[in-house]
């Protein structure tokens, strides 16, 4: 082996910090919605979001906005955008969009759940312990929706 020959490049993944970015809290029905029986139906919506901010730096989003309803009065509303910075190199550009769709959002869910469940503690509602989400599945979802979705104006190109 030549001295000039480069060394395949070794994948570096590390947390550089994570961050709380947005909180909201709403409870626009209190206090009667305090007087009601508590067995709310819960919604769980979340998103993530990822940007470059250097060579080998990124920003990785979670926004989780649960809504409690009981009946039809909303009892209260929390979104949450958990962050993190995260040190990421010699990935493929696929090992790339895994780890940031969802080995990073992985990482962040417990600090968003604990927020989440905090808040609604503070709004003098019963703890909020939400499940754990499998982010792979989620992701390996978006990436056969991606596919059927460019593979659609192809097969349609072919008629």
């Amino acid at each position: 082996m030549s001295e000039n020959a480069e060394a395949p490049k070794q994948p570096v993944f590390a947390l550089q910090r994570i961050y709380l970015k947005d909180l909201s809290f709403e409870s626009p029905n209190s206090p009667a919605v305090f007087q009601s029986e508590w067995k709310p139906q819960v919604n769980m919506d979340l998103n993530t979001e990822n940007k470059k901010v250097s060579d080998n730096q990124w920003e990785v989003v979670l926004t989780l906005t649960i809504t409690a309803k009981l009946a039809d009065k909303t009892a209260f509303v929390i979104e949450v955008q958990q962050a993190g910075v995260f040190m990421i190199d010699g990935l493929s550009p696929q090992q790339l969009a895994q780890t940031l769709g969802a080995f990073c959002p992985n990482i962040l869910f417990p600090y968003a759940r604990e927020t989440i469940d905090m808040l609604a503690v503070k709004g003098s509602f019963p703890a909020l312990m939400l499940q754990p989400v499998n982010f792979d599945a989620i992701y390996a979802e978006a990436v056969k929706r991606q596919q059927a979705q460019q593979a659609a104006p192809a097969e349609e190109a072919k008629h």
